[in-house]
């Protein structure tokens, strides 16, 4: 029975996941859109401290359906592992991709398509390969493993990491820099999905008859989510209104996940529980993943198809005889213009020989 229930709250995770994935791809969109409509008004960008966002309705469209994103991806933490609903976040860039072609009139070439296919695919092997089983069922585990001296320096490297980038790298690079801005919201994000994890569990001990306000641990988990995802959604709003869509997306989704998957690893351990095949095709399908999405996003600019790429190649068929036959013909030039002129100094010398001849003639007979 345990196993299946187990099996139960996997397969609810995944669903919710997925969801998840669905309205946040749907929110970069629609957050894009109203930052693009200030823009055009002359309101102070958010890039550079402005809070006019707050007035575009647009914004706040995007805004509930990255909440209705996240209630869908809080809830799949409190069924499945981190190391499973973290990655299946690839889903979200697919979606902001295929949207960006039609509502911001950014293009899906052949390469995007591929990358869309990569991406489904690593994200279906990570599926398979994920551990089925939770690893943490009560507050009161979450507390042991918030304490642990593993998850203790991890934590504060991050807080310090985070500091060094909002106070000083952040005034001097965030304009310029893509990965500033990316990094604060990726490192900060670890530490909310760990908080995400802890309250999924408080809310399902709270569901089960367990009460659960009175523990100090929840409400201090929740102020930490709080704190995490305020600081999360002011940094990539100011990257979102800085850098294109398309390479915000997928460069936040690598550092994010990998974020979350180094803070599993440590606070949920929950690798130690996966047989070396599973470790290995989790690991094959996150880098599948990332692959995927670099072919979404680097060669988004490049106009590629199957027709043009068709096309393409019959000019190079044709050319290439061409290109052949001029070579040919240059060559047997160069090499006519080489015997001229071998033929030519030989010619010379040969007068300038027989001059010297006669000379040296000319000069014995008058000596004689």
């Amino acid at each position: 029975m345990a196993q299946d229930r187990g099996k139960y709250d996997f397969y609810i995770g995944l669903a919710l996941a997925v969801s998840s994935s669905i309205f946040i791809g749907g929110s970069f969109i629609l957050k894009k859109k109203g930052l693009l409509r200030l823009a055009r008004k002359g309101s102070t960008r958010a890039g550079q401290g402005g809070h006019a966002y707050l007035k575009e309705w647009l914004w706040w469209a995007g805004l509930l359906s990255m909440g209705a994103g996240e209630a869908a991806n809080f809830a799949a933490y409190a069924f499945a592992p981190a190391t499973l609903v973290t990655p299946l976040g690839a889903l979200s860039v697919l979606v902001s991709a295929v949207l960006s072609s039609y509502f911001l009139t950014e293009r899906l070439n052949l390469h995007g398509k591929l990358g869309c296919l990569l991406s489904i695919l690593g994200s279906t092997t990570m599926v398979i390969h994920a551990p089925k089983e939770e690893e943490i069922s009560s507050l009161e585990e979450m507390a042991a493993k918030l304490v642990d001296p593993g998850f203790l320096v991890f934590a504060t490297l991050v807080i310090i990491v985070a500091l060094i980038f909002i106070f000083v790298v952040g005034p001097r690079h965030g304009q310029t820099n893509i990965l500033v801005y990316i990094t604060i919201c990726s490192v900060i994000g670890a530490l909310s999905v760990s908080c995400v994890k802890g309250l999924g569990i408080a809310i399902k001990e709270a569901i089960a008859g367990t009460s659960v306000v009175k523990n100090p641990l929840a409400w201090i988990l929740l102020l930490g989510l709080v704190g995490c995802v305020s600081t999360q959604i002011n940094y990539l709003n100011k990257a979102l209104d800085i850098f294109n869509t398309s390479l915000v997306t997928p460069i936040y989704y690598v550092f994010f996940t990998t974020s979350v998957l180094t803070c599993s690893a440590i606070l949920f351990k929950e690798w130690e529980h996966m047989g070396a095949d599973d470790v290995i095709g989790t690991l094959s399908g996150f880098l599948t993943i990332i692959v995927g999405i670099f072919l979404l996003h680097a060669f988004k600019d490049v106009s590629v198809s199957l027709a043009t790429l068709a096309v393409s190649m019959r000019k190079e068929e044709r050319a290439f005889p061409t290109a052949n036959g001029i070579a040919s013909h240059t060559a047997y030039e160069l090499l006519d213009e080489k015997s001229a002129g071998d033929l030519e100094e030989r010619d010379t010398a040969s007068h300038f020989d027989s001059v010297s001849r006669r000379n040296g003639t000319m000069t014995s007979l008058l000596d004689h």
